[in-house]
Order: C-alpha cells, then structure tokens, then sequence
C-alpha cells in the first residue's frame, strides 16, 4: 500500500518583551492544517530578554509541539516576525551572536525540507500573540503559565481562518497614519488590548546647501542651517501637520537645521521644542561634506566594509550601529515621557531608518534599501507591549 502524503501542522509563533530588553515571554499554537482546529497551545515566561529573542524562543516551542504531535509532519511556520521568518528561510543572515544558537535549535527540530515559512500581518497572529501576553503577565505575578487559564483558545481558532483578503486597517484607505492608531486595531476579539499606542511621526529636516549634491552631512563636521529651499520645506510641513492636527509634542535632534525644522512646526502648533541629543545623525567622520563619489575614490576599502556591516564605521566616524543604540534610547524616553501620545520628532536620515528597521524587526542592512527625501514624512506606531508598526514611510505629498 502506498502511504500517503505527510500530515501538515501549522505553527503559530510569537513572543514580546516589555522593555526590549526587559520581561519577556512567548506564546506559540499548532493547528491542524486541513482543518484549523488547535491541537496544542504552550507559552512560557523567560526572563528579562528582547523581542528578537523572545520570538526565536516561541517558535522554538512551537515546532516542538508539532514535533511531540507527529514527527513525520509537514510544518508551516506562520510568525509576523520579518527578521525570524527571513533569517530561519536563508534570506538574512544572522549577525547578532544571540540569535545564532537560538536559529540553529530550530532548524533541528525538523528536517529543512519538512518546514516552510511564511511571514504574517501581526492582526493575523493574535493567538499566539495572546499567549505570549498571558506569560508575560503570569510571569509578573510570580506564576507560571498555565493552558487552562487561557482565554485565546476559543476566538483564536475563528480568527485564524481569516485568508490573505483580510483587510489591513492599519493601511485602510482615507486614514491618516500619522494619527494614533485606535485602540481596537490590537484588540478584535483575539488579541490583548494594548490600549492607545504612541504615534513617532518622523520628519526629516529640510534640505541644506549640501543636500542637492548628496553630500555626506552628519553630526562630525559643520552644522548647516536650511537652505531657502529647506525653509519652504518646513513650512510646507508645518502646514500639512496643523492641518492633520494630531501632533501632541514635539521632539528635535540638537542640529540646527532640524531645530530650525522643528521651529516652524510648533510655531505652527503652538508647542514647544524639546531636544534629545541623541537623535542627532550618524557623525561620518573623514567623509563629511564628501559625496559618494569622493568617499569612494579617497578611502575605498573603508567604504566597502562599512557598505558590507552597520557595526562598520567610516572613517574616523560612527558605525550605524553604534547610532542605532543611541536613537533607541531617545526613542524609549519619548515613550515613557509622552505615552499614549503623537509626538513629532525631527531628525535625520540615519534615525528615521533606524526606528523603520526595529518596527519592521529588520536588520540594519535594510537602511542601504530605504530612501528619505528631505522634509519627508514617517510614521512608526509604538505599542505598550515593546512591539511596533511602521504606518507611513518617505512621505511628500505635502510638498507638491
């Protein structure tokens, strides 16, 4: 008799940390592919960790229920992890020395060829997502998670049966990204309700004498001051933002064109400006005031190995990942300063990049992929559980 084809399962995977690093845990679901139905649910708090690993941790307890429930299965891994999904299907490598062992467990869970990975919007994995919540919350209270205290199973197993139709609404035509995101886009039904997240609208400043000429203009060299084209820009931004009129604060690098930027929007507003000068731009050393070109013909061997890894600095200068931890810290104390808010934050190429990255959970690399035009608009929603979204990106419609 000829045995038939495996049995599929799909794993659910998530995890969080409420602090990126701070309280973690995971929270992980297999279904029986064919039919939907919840198999097995297991979740667990694991400490202080960050979200990365957390989520690396959550699918590891996932493919090892679906390994307990059949050895032999096919497994479709569904995670609203980018830089997991990515990473365990060989498009990213991994980088960070805490994630490499974490991956390579599991990978041996099952054969390579028996799993399959597909990324998720996060609306789409609220059982999971649900779960980690539970864990992180036992673990507060000084308990371990158990199943029978679950409150996801039932609306889960409904939810998970939404197809690739699903409307986004996040991305619903006619709504302004740069608006809180309600409430009830984190909680219909399945997943916890994480209240009103804080809105990072992100603006870079206007263009500067050595912007037209794609200059190297970091935070090492002179600080130029707008050009007559970038103070148009500003206003043209201040303009569009008051009309919107959902900027609560506002939050500037210490250099003077985002100042200057800064300026004429809460002018506009009748806000004040904060500064945090740890959202000043990367300091490129030997290259600033240099184009691509220059930097190229004087110090090529740099240049290629800072194109090559973020924790690379050019000459003389400031690695991207080295900036990355600074603007997370700046990010952190605008949350904790302005929570539940929408917070204008003026600043640079290298930060708005950054904040995109870690709401998308993608590697630094992804900033070589991103284009920012002067006086562009970003928005990055930022949840009371360490998890983010990025809702708009290089926007301009306001200067045309």
């Amino acid at each position: 008799m000829t045995p038939g084809p495996p049995r599929t399962l799909v794993v659910e995977a998530d995890g969080g940390s409420r602090g990126n690093p701070g309280p973690a845990g995971y929270g992980a679901v297999v279904r029986d592919g064919a039919t939907g139905q919840v198999l097995s649910e297991t979740a667990a708090y694991i400490g202080t960790a960050t979200n990365n690993v957390a989520e690396y941790r959550g699918l590891i307890a996932g493919l090892r229920a679906a390994r307990a429930l059949d050895a032999e299965a096919s497994v479709r891994v569904r995670m609203d992890s980018k830089l997991v999904v990515e990473q365990m299907s060989g498009r990213w490598k991994i980088k960070h020395p805490d994630l490499r062992p974490l991956a390579g467990e599991a990978a041996s869970v099952f054969p390579p060829e028996a799993v399959a990975y597909e990324w998720i919007p996060r609306e789409r994995n609220g059982h999971a997502d649900r779960l980690a919540n539970e864990a992180m919350d036992a673990g507060r209270r000084g308990e371990a998670w158990r199943p029978a205290a679950s409150a996801a199973r039932p609306a889960a197993s409904g939810a998970a049966a939404a197809g690739p139709g699903e409307p986004d609404p996040a991305g619903a035509a006619g709504t302004d990204p740069t608006a809180p995101a309600a409430a009830a886009e984190t909680s219909r039904g399945w997943s916890a309700d994480l209240g009103t997240p804080t809105t990072l609208v992100l603006l870079r400043h206007g263009e500067t004498p050595l912007t037209p000429h794609k200059r190297f203009s970091g935070s090492g060299g002179t600080d130029p001051e707008l050009s007559e084209t970038g103070r148009r820009q500003a206003e043209a931004a201040a303009a569009a933002l008051a009309a919107r009129g959902t900027v609560q604060a506002v939050v500037s690098s210490p250099l003077a064109r985002c100042r200057q930027t800064a300026r004429a929007v809460a002018d506009r507003l009748g806000l004040a400006v904060e500064v945090d000068k740890d959202l000043r731009e990367a300091d490129f050393g030997a290259w600033e005031g240099l184009t691509f070109a220059e930097v190229r013909e004087r110090h090529p061997e740099d240049l290629d190995a800072w194109l090559a890894s973020p924790e690379t600095a050019p000459t003389g200068g400031e690695s991207f990942a080295s900036a990355a931890r600074r603007v997370e810290a700046a990010r952190d104390r605008i949350l904790e300063r302005h929570r539940g808010r929408t917070v204008l934050v003026v600043t640079h190429v290298t930060p708005v990049k950054v904040l995109a990255c870690r709401a998308l959970g993608a590697p630094l690399e992804a900033m070589f992929r991103m284009e920012l035009s002067a006086a562009s608009l970003s928005a990055v929603a930022c949840y009371a559980d360490g998890n983010a979204s990025l809702r708009l990106l290089n926007d301009t419609s306001h200067l045309h």
